[in-house]
């Protein structure tokens, strides 16, 4: 994710499944019937009252126990979602989910407690209590975030697992990677991520430093949105898609370990790479493309980007300077660069509102095709302007076949339809590694991001300091799809699920079990039990259907964020969201 990660959500939008990048542009209002217009009364009689709107019902309705819609009309996934009893919760499903275990051990559906839920609702967002300092269950709890500098937490004494082997958890940033690396040869850091392609065999070098490569579980892509002319004409974007060297991009500014994407997920992913391969790089069809559709002299744009590294962009302002330089030398397009900061930039591309071309990428987030192609792809997803149905419809079906063989034409039909109509241009999965001191005890570079560094010893030292890319933007990840957040969070809250370390395979966290029907309809979860939040009150089945409301549920009173767009919840289970 992360980028991951990331797509903007209107609550009155079908939410399906679809993105991680990746901001908070204002919702629109839930739309009201119209009423009539008014007739004129006869003269000397009273007018009638004129007919006012029907306001708009929720479709959720919870009554602390049970969550549910009365018909799965909405388009998300849940149809039910119950407290059994006290430490069983069931999940009744609108359709089959193959991956509802990789999903829900993902950080955005951590479970927090409901009074803390409750206590930390404001008028429209979170407080800053509710986004700055969670009340969760994991071993370490947020005890001060200096703004701009760091980010303090301290091992939680009542910790339902193994206590942390370091009693503080330090988190710092830098956005230069050659920072990051002086910090950790002179000490002052146990550990940081996303190396510098140049760095990698100046660490090997150091007996006293450590690298931990991280598989390319990733996807740098150039996006566009295709509501702003002249990229709502696919010729140009096909143009686009053909006219850059993506070969020369990864061998000039990516690491040993990276490579061209042939298709937007990685091939490790299964059935990732069904369907023809992405176009070869051949400027004169690309030329001829453009003439063809109205521009043989190219034509201006811009091209934003955030100055923030990540794994699958491990330098950004060099790969901006080589596309802006190959747009003009291969297609006559004037691309004017804008940097961006980074919350704004996700919410501008997110929502679609973004003129021009940017660079954006995505890491897994879970082990699972949906988490690229879904997100990025569903009918509801805004990030790319107007979706075709040639790739959102099957997108719809893949995503409940459990068989991957029998899944496999799906994803081939899809891959073929995005290779067609040029929501973007896929152009690397990157190799990346995070760094340690040599003396780090099981050193972390997690392919899903998801480091848990309760479980890395700093050699015996107290704290354990981490230095990563930027600075959260909030702790809140229930409405977060930033990396750099996901990671602080995975530290505090935890979810039913979680992932292994350095691994994909998911082991339970607070649920004991998560046990499906036959069809993957049903799942029912047995929850662990003694397990205390940060305030000192016990988990239970009460705070899972507190989350999801808070979470799903848009009439909720509680539905408040940090975005108010709960993009991973919107995207990967679909909002339980008001009718007119």
């Amino acid at each position: 994710m992360k980028h991951k990660f990331f797509a903007l959500i209107s609550v009155l939008m079908l939410t399906s499944l679809v993105l991680a990048a990746c901001g908070a542009p204002a919702t629109e209002a839930p739309q009201t019937e119209e009423a009539p217009a008014a007739t004129e009364a006869p003269a000397g009689t009273e007018a009638p009252p004129e007919p006012t709107a029907v306001p708009p019902e929720p479709i959720a309705t919870f009554d602390g126990k049970t969550l549910s819609v009365p018909d799965c009309g909405y388009g998300g996934f849940f149809k039910s979602i119950e407290a059994t009893d006290q430490f069983t919760v069931t999940f009744n499903m609108c359709k089959s989910d193959p991956a509802f275990l990789s999903k829900i051990a993902f950080s955005p559906f951590a479970i927090y407690s409901k009074d803390w839920i409750e206590s930390t609702t404001g008028d429209a967002t979170r407080t800053s209590e509710g986004l700055e300092k969670p009340i969760g269950t994991g071993p370490y709890m947020v005890s001060e975030w200096n703004r701009g500098e760091s980010l303090t937490m301290t091992a939680f004494p009542d910790y339902w697992d193994a206590a942390p082997e370091a009693e503080t958890l330090v988190f710092r940033w830098s956005t230069e990677s050659a920072a990051r690396l002086q910090e950790l040869q002179a000490g002052t850091i146990d550990g940081f991520d996303n190396v510098g392609s140049e760095d990698f065999t100046v660490i090997e070098a150091d007996a006293n430093l450590h690298l931990q490569i991280r598989p390319a579980l990733n996807t740098f892509y150039l996006g566009m949105t295709n509501t702003f002319p002249p990229l709502d004409n696919q010729l140009v974007r096909q143009a686009i898609g053909m006219g850059i060297d993506r070969q020369r991009i990864v061998d000039n500014f990516y690491p040993v370990g990276s490579e061209v994407a042939s298709h937007f997920t990685p091939c490790s992913i299964p059935n990732a790479c069904e369907g023809e391969s992405w176009y070869e790089f051949d400027v004169d069809a690309a030329k001829a493309l453009l003439a063809e559709a109205g521009f043989p002299d190219g034509f201006k744009t811009r091209l934003g980007y955030r100055d923030v590294v990540r794994g699958y962009l491990p330098n950004v302002a060099q790969v901006a300077g080589d596309l802006q330089a190959q747009l003009k030398e291969n297609l006559n397009i004037d691309a004017e660069i804008v940097v961006m900061e980074s919350g704004a930039f996700i919410e501008e591309t997110g929502a679609g509102r973004f003129d021009g071309l940017y660079m954006l990428g995505w890491g897994a987030d879970y082990p699972h095709v949906t988490n690229f192609i879904d997100y990025h792809f569903g009918e509801a997803q805004l990030q790319f302007g107007d979706q075709s149905p040639t790739y959102t419809e099957p997108i719809k079906v893949a995503a409940t076949i459990g068989d991957f063989a029998e899944a496999a034409p799906m994803y081939a039909e899809i891959n073929n339809a995005l290779k067609e109509y040029v929501p973007m241009v896929p152009i690397a999965h990157g190799g990346n590694a995070a760094a340690y001191t040599a003396d780090v005890t099981n050193p972390q570079a997690s392919p899903l991001t998801t480091e848990l560094f309760a479980y890395s010893d700093p050699g015996g030292r107290d704290t354990f300091v981490w230095m990563q890319n930027a600075e959260p933007i909030s702790l809140f990840c229930a409405d977060e799809t930033d990396g750099e957040s996901l990671r602080a969070c995975e530290q505090v809250t935890q979810a039913l699920y979680g992932f292994k370390i350095n691994d994909t395979a998911v082991e339970p966290h607070l649920a004991e079990s998560c046990e499906p029907n036959a069809d993957s309809t049903v799942w029912v979860c047995t929850l662990r039990q003694g397990v205390k939040f940060h305030d000192g009150s016990d988990f239970d089945s009460e705070d899972v259907l507190a989350t999801f409301d808070m979470a799903l549920n848009i009439g909720s009173p509680f539905h408040k964020g940090n975005t108010n767009l709960w993009e991973y919840y919107s995207t990967l289970w679909g909002l339980m969201q008001v009718t007119p």
